[in-house]
């Protein structure tokens, strides 16, 4: 039977007092948290920036949904931790859902989960393509004021699929079939493009294609910002070097170890072993050497920097190559290249803690789409922990932990003639905080 007024069986009674629990409480969300991802949209307009590049072949006096309402509503699913399109069907009589998208609770249902996926399906090549655009214009708006120098993050992550998907593949690594899109984030965390693509590594071409149009793209916003560009040795290709010496965009790339190599630094092992093994705290012995050297396939030398690393382990030896002029190779390494490892958190906020990996849809396209769906609804979590001040322990917090402390708030919601009432929780641990973050998001940049 479900009946909700029926109470609960099984609840033991507390010092001789029964408990009877119903699920009569009437207007309730469990997630009133989202009148602060709603207040991020509005400044930063992810969901009208998504929008403005799909057509809508709807006549507009049978619409009931606007495209920007759907795309807002599956963003905050995704935020809220409704990953899956099939909960629009049971969050779309939501009232603190309805009020994030700019309705009363009393009006008419949000978007449905039929509905959902056939906007999901809506967007063609041409559409995707300025999407693409517009996600790195929105990255351009999210500053205050014109950088004098960017540094991009470039990698890949595997996404495994269970299906007939358009351009899935079947990767020996991971033992299954996915995609492994390209994608792209500032070292600061924000969001700049993402790519489907098959699960293989990509080749040099590609690469450069895909950072030629990055690049172009910000060159509109930004014509004499530097651009520095980091990845690992996957994205160290002869073409890539090139066309970043051509264009004049800094890089520093992992190289993957080689003989050659490791002749240049045998000197160097040797002697940090032995310097090891003389050491009485036996703590790790680093030491660094640079040169210029080239692969075969180069068509110049490039400026090398090696790490060498003794420990109880044995002898770790790490090549980065840079065309930045200047600088000690051990600043280079520890305080440039390695901070590139904060890609890796950024891509699991994305993919683990905003399920990315979601791309189930049968066309590519669609799964592209989501892809920036999600991109969206990391901008919506990203924007609200940029509201934070800069001493609060939320302000470096994952987003899963921002979900739960912040979002995933109950509420009492009670619409009046000339007003709509939330009663939060008074025992809610994290009033104070949200109350400053709402003070704050009229400041983010737009």
């Amino acid at each position: 039977m479900n009946d909700p007024t029926l109470p609960l069986e099984g609840l033991s009674p507390v010092n001789g007092k029964a408990i009877v629990a119903r699920f009569d409480g009437g207007s309730l969300s469990s997630d009133s948290g989202l009148i602060a991802l709603a207040e991020v949209d509005k400044r930063l307009r992810v969901a009208a920036t998504l929008a403005a590049c799909i057509d809508d072949p709807r006549r507009p006096e049978m619409v009931s949904h606007r495209l920007d309402e759907m795309i807002g509503f599956r963003m905050r699913m995704i935020a809220a931790g409704y990953e899956d399109a099939n909960d629009a069907s049971r969050l779309r009589t939501d009232p603190v859902f309805k009020m994030a998208g700019g309705r009363l609770p009393c009006d008419e249902d949000l978007a449905s989960q039929s509905t959902i996926c056939r906007l999901e399906n809506l967007p063609d090549r041409r559409m995707l393509l300025a999407m693409g655009h517009a996600m790195i214009g929105l990255y351009c708006r999210s500053f205050r004021a014109v950088p004098s120098q960017i540094v991009l993050d470039i990698d890949d992550t595997f996404d495994a699929v269970h299906g007939e998907q358009q351009l899935r593949l079947f990767n020996a690594h991971h033992d299954e079939y996915g995609f492994q899109p390209i994608v792209v984030f500032d070292d600061e965390g924000r969001f700049v493009a993402a790519v489907l693509r098959p699960a293989k590594r990509p080749r040099g071409r590609e690469i450069r294609a895909h950072l030629r149009r990055l690049v172009r793209s910000i060159r509109r916003h930004w014509p004499h910002t530097r651009i520095l560009i980091r990845g690992d040795s996957h994205y160290c290709a002869p073409e890539v070097l090139d066309w970043c010496r051509a264009n004049g965009i800094a890089f520093i790339f992992g190289v993957a170890t080689t003989s050659t190599l490791r002749k240049r630094v045998a000197t160097v092992e040797a002697s940090t072993t032995r310097r090891f093994e003389r050491a009485k705290t036996k703590t790790k012995v680093r030491r660094f050497k640079e040169f210029h050297d080239g692969a075969a396939s180069w068509s110049r030398t490039e400026r090398i920097i090696a790490r060498v690393e003794v420990g109880s382990q044995g002898c770790d030896t790490r090549f980065i190559v840079t065309n930045l002029p200047g600088g000690r190779a051990r600043t280079l390494y520890e305080r440039v290249y390695c901070r590139r490892g904060m890609a890796e958190n950024h891509i699991k906020s994305w993919k683990t803690h905003l399920a990315a990996d979601r791309t189930s849809c049968s066309k590519a396209t669609a799964n592209q789409f989501r892809l920036f769906l999600h991109a969206g609804a990391y901008w919506l979590m990203w924007g609200l922990r940029a509201a934070m001040p800069k001493r609060a322990a939320l302000r470096l917090a994952q987003f899963d932990t921002l979900r739960v402390r912040l979002i995933k708030i109950a509420a009492r919601v009670v619409e009046m003639k000339t007003r709509i009432c939330l009663h939060l929780p008074t025992s809610c641990p994290d009033h104070a905080i949200l109350r400053i973050v709402l003070s704050r998001i009229p400041r983010l940049a737009m």
